[in-house]
């Protein structure tokens, strides 16, 4: 009897995800504020993530490997960047751990035209979510910083939460 109480309290430990803080090993959650990075666009801009403040961001992590992430980018391209940008929001796109060269053909290859940055090593990224956690994720930081959305992969009714958030947090003034 105690080896079947054991087994399930040690079951319902892992289900839970008491392992994993946050959903989709996320380091962070909704509410928090967005940590603080220095930005290294492909174009040679540079700048803090805190320097945005004011703006409505959309961090978009992603990689040129990533099919996931190949398949979400032209909606976030459509749907997003070319709607919202005139309205406040910045997107950024950080490539994890990949150099510059293969990060510039990855933007021409996808034609995006929002701003794809580096992230040597995922030092950005590893202040977001845990070491084994895959990209295909996007975060969405409201003007004062604050973190308003996570998600992880590519799913369309998740995406399109994700842009309603966007798009009510642009509407605010």
């Amino acid at each position: 009897m105690r080896t079947i109480i054991t087994f399930i309290i040690l079951l319902t430990i892992t289900l839970l995800g008491f392992a994993q803080p946050y959903e989709h090993q996320y380091l962070v959650k909704v509410g928090d504020t967005a940590p603080d990075f220095v930005i290294n666009e492909i174009s040679g801009n540079s700048y803090k993530l805190s320097d945005l403040r004011g703006s409505v961001v959309m961090l978009q992590f992603t990689a040129s490997w990533c099919s996931v992430c190949i398949k979400e980018m032209p909606y976030i391209e459509n749907e997003i960047w070319q709607v919202g940008k005139d309205k406040g929001l910045k997107v950024i796109g950080i490539d994890l751990d990949e150099p510059i060269d293969k990060v510039k053909e990855f933007a021409k290859r996808t034609k995006v035209t929002y701003p794809l940055a580096l992230d040597p090593e995922g030092a950005i990224f590893y202040q977001y979510a845990q070491k084994p956690a895959g990209v295909t994720r996007n975060v969405i930081v409201d003007r004062k910083g604050k973190i308003i959305a996570l998600t992880r992969l590519f799913n369309k009714d998740e995406f399109d939460s994700m842009k309603k958030v966007i798009f009510e947090e642009l509407d605010k003034k």
